[in-house]
C-alpha cells in the first residue's frame, strides 16, 4: 500500500511495509503517554524545538525537495518552495507560542473577583495528510498543535512513504520527545479504529470530500473534533484592469501552481465580457508557454482528469490544448463555452486545465463565482476598491485574495467554507482549533 512510484515512469521505486494492528496501537499508546511532556512543558521550551525544527527544515531542504519531487512530481523549484514555508510555519508559531497561548484576563460583570481564559492541550491528535504538499501539510497541522502541547500521530499519503519517514527523524532530531509526533502506515480501516480510540481527541484531514465525510461520520460518532480542509473550485474573477497582461500572469500563476494540484488553486475563471476575448486568448498562450511539463502526481489522476475534460467537452465546452495526455502527462489547456447549469462548470478540475466564463457584470461574476458548492480559496482583480470590498464580502469562500495570487503566509489562516470542510490552520486561529480554553473563575 505504501509505495514510492516515479509519476514520469509508472516504476514502483521503494515500497514500505503497512502497520500491523500492534504497531498502530502502540503507535497511539506512544503519543498518549508523551500527553505528560505537553501537559507539563512550558510555551517557551516547546517554542525552541519548533526553532529547531525549522532550522532542520532549512538543513535538509535538497532532501525533503526531492523526495517530494520522486514521489509525487512537483518541479524542484516548488518543492524547494515548500519547504521554505515550512521553515517559516515553525519559526513563525516558534515566535508566536507564548503569546498565543498567554492566559486571556477576562472583564467580569457578574459579580466579584476576576477570571482567566487558559488555553491548554487536549491529548492526542490524528493527523490524516494528502499528498499534493508532502511537507507543507504536515507543517500547518503540527506546528501550532506541537506548541500547545498536543501530541500527534500522523497517517500520511500512500504515495509519500519516504517524506513520512525522514520528517519523523527531523522530529526526533529537533529534541520532540518519543511520542510527540509518530509516523504510521495505516491502512484506511485502522485510521477509523484510531478514530473511535478514546485515547484520541481529535482529527484533521486534509483531502477529498469523499474522505472528509467519512472521517468526519466516524468522528462524530465518537465525539471527536474535526477540521478539514477539502477541495475547492476556486473562482478567479477579473472586473477591471489597467493591465490585462499583468492579470493573465497572475491568472496563469494561480492555475499551474503545483502543475494545477493545489485545492485552493484557482480553477474557474470569470472574466467581464469586454474583457472576455482577449483574456482568453492570452491565457490560453501563456498557459501553454508557462507549463512546467512535470507529471501529474500518478497516471491515475491524469486519466481522472481526462474524463472530466471530455465531459465538459461532451456537454458543449470547447478544449483549446496544445497536446494529449501521455500517461501522467497532461498539457495544459481551456475549457470555454460551458453552460453554468451543468455540474461539470462547478467541479474541481486537478490539473493544468482552467474553466472560462464570460461575465455580464460584477451581479453576474458573483452569481458565477458562488455557483458551486465548494468555498475555499477566490481571487478578485478589480481597479475599484470599492468593488473589491463589496465583492469580497459577498463571495462565498473562506479566503479572499484581492488583486495578487501566491499571497499566503505563515500568520494568514487557512479553510473554507461548504463542502471545502471547516476549521482553520496557520495563523492564531490555526492554535485555536485543538485546545482546551479552560475558564478559571477566582471570587475571592
Amino acid at each position: 500500500m505504501y509505495a514510492v512510484t516515479d509519476p514520469a515512469t509508472g516504476e514502483v521505486l521503494a515500497t514500505y511495509p503497512t502497520a500491523t494492528d500492534a504497531e498502530v496501537d502502540a503507535a497511539v499508546d506512544l503519543a498518549h503517554q508523551a500527553t505528560a511532556w505537553g501537559r507539563t512543558s512550558t510555551s517557551a521550551e516547546r517554542a525552541a524545538l519548533l526553532r529547531r525544527l525549522g532550522d532542520l527544515h532549512a538543513e535538509h531542504r535538497a532532501a525533503l525537495a526531492e523526495g517530494i519531487v520522486r514521489e509525487m512530481g512537483k518541479p524542484l523549484a516548488e518543492a524547494e518552495g515548500e519547504v521554505d514555508f515550512c521553515v517559516d510555519i515553525y519559526h513563525y508559531y516558534a515566535d508566536h507560542a507564548e503569546e498565543f497561548l498567554a492566559d486571556e484576563p477576562l472583564d467580569v460583570v457578574s459579580g466579584p473577583g476576576g477570571a482567566v481564559l487558559r488555553r491548554s492541550p487536549v491529548g492526542v491528535l490524528l493527523g490524516i495528510m494528502p499528498w499534493n504538499f508532502p511537507v507543507y501539510q504536515i507543517a500547518r497541522f503540527a506546528a501550532p498543535n506541537l506548541a500547545a502541547g498536543n501530541t500527534i500521530v500522523l497517517k500520511h499519503a500512500p504515495q509519500c512513504p519516504g517524506t513520512a519517514a525522514l520528517l519523523e527523524e527531523l522530529f526526533a532530531a529537533a529534541g520532540f520527545p518519543k511520542g510527540a509526533y509518530v509516523n504510521v502506515y495505516a491502512t484506511n480501516e485502522q485510521i477509523a479504529t484510531v478514530i473511535a480510540d478514546p485515547r484520541v481527541q481529535g482529527v484533521s484531514l486534509t483531502g477529498s470530500e469523499r474522505a472528509g465525510s467519512a472521517v468526519a461520520e466516524i468522528a462524530g460518532r465518537h465525539l471527536k473534533k474535526v477540521v478539514l480542509e477539502l477541495g475547492g473550485a476556486d473562482p478567479f474573477l477579473v472586473l477591471s484592469t489597467d493591465d490585462l497582461d499583468a492579470v493573465v500572469d497572475a491568472a496563469v500563476a494561480a492555475r499551474l501552481d503545483n502543475t494545477g494540484q493545489a485545492c485552493n488553486a484557482a480553477k474557474r475563471f470569470v472574466v467581464v465580457e469586454d474583457l472576455y476575448d482577449d483574456f482568453v486568448e492570452r491565457f490560453a498562450e501563456r498557459l501553454s508557454a508557462e507549463w512546467s511539463g512535470a507529471p501529474l502526481s500518478s497516471v491515475a489522476a491524469a486519466r481522472t482528469l481526462d474524463r472530466q475534460v471530455e465531459a465538459a467537452v461532451a456537454k458543449g465546452a470547447r478544449l483549446v490544448s496544445t497536446g494529449e495526455r501521455h500517461g501522467a502527462y497532461f498539457p495544459p489547456g481551456v475549457l470555454t463555452g460551458l453552460g453554468t447549469d451543468v455540474p461539470e462548470a462547478r467541479q474541481e478540475l486537478f490539473g493544468p486545465v482552467a474553466l472560462v466564463f464570460p461575465a455580464a457584470d460584477e451581479e453576474d461574476a458573483v452569481r458565477i463565482a458562488n455557483d458551486t458548492p465548494y468555498g475555499l480559496g477566490s481571487y478578485v482583480f478589480t481597479t475599484d476598491p470599492e468593488q473589491a470590498r463589496r465583492v469580497a464580502d459577498r463571495i462565498e469562500a473562506g479566503m479572499v485574495f484581492v488583486n495578487g495570487v501566491g499571497a499566503e503566509g505563515a500568520e494568514l489562516p487557512f479553510g473554507g467554507v461548504k463542502r471545502s470542510g471547516f476549521g482553520r490552520e496557520l495563523g492564531r486561529p490555526g492554535m485555536e482549533e485543538f485546545v482546551n480554553k479552560k475558564l478559571i473563575r477566582t471570587v475571592v
